[in-house]
Protein backbone atom coordinates (compact mmCIF):
# COMPACT_ATOMS: atom_id res chain seq x y z
CA UNK A 1 0.00 0.00 0.00
CA UNK A 2 1.41 3.13 -1.12
CA UNK A 3 1.24 6.21 1.70
CA UNK A 4 2.02 9.66 1.02
CA UNK A 5 4.09 11.88 3.03
CA UNK A 6 2.53 13.60 6.21
CA UNK A 7 3.66 16.37 8.68
CA UNK A 8 0.74 17.85 10.88
CA UNK A 9 2.99 19.86 11.95
CA UNK A 10 4.11 21.56 8.64
CA UNK A 11 0.14 21.68 7.93
CA UNK A 12 -0.25 23.69 11.05
CA UNK A 13 2.11 26.31 9.81
CA UNK A 14 0.37 27.29 6.94
CA UNK A 15 -2.17 28.71 9.22
CA UNK A 16 0.74 31.39 10.30
CA UNK A 17 1.66 32.54 6.25
CA UNK A 18 -0.22 35.25 4.62
CA UNK A 19 -2.18 33.70 1.68
CA UNK A 20 0.33 33.10 -1.28
CA UNK A 21 -2.13 32.59 -4.15
CA UNK A 22 -2.73 35.97 -4.54
CA UNK A 23 -5.75 35.09 -6.84
CA UNK A 24 -7.30 38.28 -8.67
CA UNK A 25 -10.58 38.99 -7.65
CA UNK A 26 -11.01 36.20 -5.42
CA UNK A 27 -7.94 36.25 -2.57
CA UNK A 28 -9.21 38.48 0.07
CA UNK A 29 -5.83 38.20 1.89
CA UNK A 30 -4.97 37.33 5.61
CA UNK A 31 -3.61 33.79 6.52
CA UNK A 32 -3.66 30.72 4.90
CA UNK A 33 -4.81 27.39 5.16
CA UNK A 34 -3.14 24.19 3.47
CA UNK A 35 -3.51 23.82 -0.27
CA UNK A 36 -1.96 20.50 -2.04
CA UNK A 37 -0.84 20.43 -5.18
CA UNK A 38 -3.24 18.98 -7.30
CA UNK A 39 -1.01 17.38 -9.61
CA UNK A 40 -0.49 13.69 -9.78
CA UNK A 41 3.94 14.57 -9.95
CA UNK A 42 3.35 15.52 -6.39
CA UNK A 43 1.54 12.26 -5.24
CA UNK A 44 -1.94 13.33 -6.12
CA UNK A 45 -4.00 10.54 -7.10
CA UNK A 46 -7.61 10.16 -7.03
CA UNK A 47 -8.96 11.04 -3.60
CA UNK A 48 -5.35 10.59 -2.27
CA UNK A 49 -3.97 14.38 -1.16
CA UNK A 50 -0.71 14.74 -2.48
CA UNK A 51 2.52 14.34 -0.26
CA UNK A 52 2.09 17.33 2.73
CA UNK A 53 5.03 19.12 1.59
CA UNK A 54 3.50 20.43 -1.75
CA UNK A 55 1.07 22.65 -0.23
CA UNK A 56 0.56 26.43 -0.62
CA UNK A 57 -1.21 28.73 2.46
CA UNK A 58 -4.51 29.93 0.80
CA UNK A 59 -7.20 32.25 1.71
CA UNK A 60 -9.19 30.52 -0.49
CA UNK A 61 -8.39 27.53 -2.74
CA UNK A 62 -11.66 26.58 -4.53
CA UNK A 63 -10.79 28.57 -7.66
CA UNK A 64 -7.35 26.29 -8.34
CA UNK A 65 -9.68 23.18 -6.90
CA UNK A 66 -12.63 23.16 -8.90
CA UNK A 67 -13.06 27.10 -10.61
CA UNK A 68 -13.36 27.14 -14.21
CA UNK A 69 -11.91 30.33 -14.60
CA UNK A 70 -8.41 29.49 -15.18
CA UNK A 71 -6.97 26.09 -17.62
CA UNK A 72 -5.43 23.33 -15.75
CA UNK A 73 -2.01 24.91 -16.68
CA UNK A 74 -2.52 28.23 -15.31
CA UNK A 75 -4.21 26.89 -11.93
CA UNK A 76 -0.86 24.62 -11.92
CA UNK A 77 1.11 28.12 -12.11
CA UNK A 78 -0.72 30.01 -9.79
CA UNK A 79 -0.34 27.13 -7.25
CA UNK A 80 3.47 26.63 -7.83
CA UNK A 81 4.00 30.50 -7.48
CA UNK A 82 2.13 30.28 -4.09
CA UNK A 83 3.99 26.88 -2.74
CA UNK A 84 7.48 28.95 -3.96
CA UNK A 85 5.97 31.94 -1.51
CA UNK A 86 4.84 29.52 1.04
CA UNK A 87 8.19 27.43 1.02
CA UNK A 88 10.37 30.92 1.62
CA UNK A 89 8.39 32.44 4.05
CA UNK A 90 8.51 28.68 5.94
CA UNK A 91 12.01 28.62 6.09
CA UNK A 92 12.08 32.81 7.14
CA UNK A 93 9.42 32.44 9.98
CA UNK A 94 12.12 29.14 11.20
CA UNK A 95 9.14 26.60 10.43
CA UNK A 96 11.69 24.66 8.49
CA UNK A 97 15.12 24.08 9.27
CA UNK A 98 17.84 22.02 8.62
CA UNK A 99 18.39 19.45 11.47
CA UNK A 100 22.61 18.07 11.44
Amino acid sequence: MHSNYRDRALLDAMYQVECTLQIENCCEGGFGEPAHSNQSRHGKGGALKAHDCFVAASCSHREVDQGRRFTREEKAEIWQRGHERTMLALWQMGAIQVVA
